[in-house]
């Protein structure tokens, strides 16, 4: 069966391709209709322009006047200097008049297990007597458990334990007082009840 429609592979659009003319001649006459709806009268606008020009400008107030710095001369030489520090980092901390009273950590004992724990993060959980020695149970935060007995150490202020009770277990702590020496203080971690 032959094909009776358009055999052209050619859209309908190419034939405006191929003529250069026709489309010189459409866009002409596009530019002549469009031109004639064109207002040549501007009037208004030049009505407009010279009533804005005889407008009169406003009144700007001055500028206020800068008053001169007026410079202060401290005269007080008896007195500190306020812009020196009040401590410098190279001078030494004061003396202790007495060093024999200002208990230490001992830095040559070895450091057990429960000491890598900060203090509240140990728990008591119970207690054992074995041999008539009560012994304390704790639970550290990483959830071991650990037996305990007078004289062993436990959390980070080199807690030592000094009595254990059914219900809680009493350490002193050695702190720094922030003068340069340590101070005891006493603590306890009561039992969990469960």
């Amino acid at each position: 069966m032959t094909n009776i429609m358009n055999t052209s592979s050619e859209a309908p659009t190419s034939a405006w391709r191929r003529r250069p003319l026709g489309r010189a001649l459409m866009a002409t006459a596009l530019g002549l209709a469009l031109s004639g709806c064109i207002d040549q009268d501007m009037s208004d606008l030049e009505r407009y322009v010279k009533d804005v020009l005889a407008r009169q400008a406003p009144v700007i107030a001055p500028l206020p006047q800068v008053k001169p710095y007026e410079i202060y001369a401290y005269q007080s030489s008896d007195k500190k200097d306020p812009f020196q520090p009040f401590f410098t980092p190279d001078s030494s901390p004061p003396e202790q008049e007495e060093q024999a009273e200002c208990p230490g950590p001992d830095s040559d004992r070895l450091r057990e297990e429960l000491e890598a724990f900060p203090l509240d993060s140990l728990r008591m959980v119970g207690t054992i007597e074995r041999e008539q020695k009560l012994w304390g149970v704790v639970l550290s935060s990483e959830g071991s458990v650990h037996r305990v007995t007078i004289d062993n150490f436990m959390g980070r202020n080199h807690g030592r334990i000094v009595d254990i009770a059914e219900e809680q277990i009493e350490l002193v702590e050695i702190v720094p007082d922030g003068q340069g020496c340590y101070q005891e203080r006493s603590t306890r971690i009561a039992l969990i009840e469960q």
